[in-house]
């Protein structure tokens, strides 16, 4: 692995750790999945420009998804 998808990975985990926690204490199930998603899928994703998009969407989907 290279060190910046290394990098990016715990960024967008970290990230993603913050948004389960608030997804849980919130009750709301979009930040909940979107956290999980972004605890677990960067690390499936070797290249780094895929890895961006793909984070970047997941991040931006409990705006879009409100309930």
């Amino acid at each position: 692995m290279d060190f910046n998808v290394l990098m990016l990975s715990f960024v967008f985990g970290m990230i993603g750790l913050g948004m389960f926690q608030y997804g849980r204490k919130a009750g709301r199930m979009a930040p909940l999945v979107a956290g999980i998603g972004l605890m677990v899928l960067p690390y499936f994703i070797p290249n780094l420009i895929a890895m961006v998009i793909v984070c970047m969407i997941m991040m931006a989907s409990p705006l879009v998804v409100r309930q």
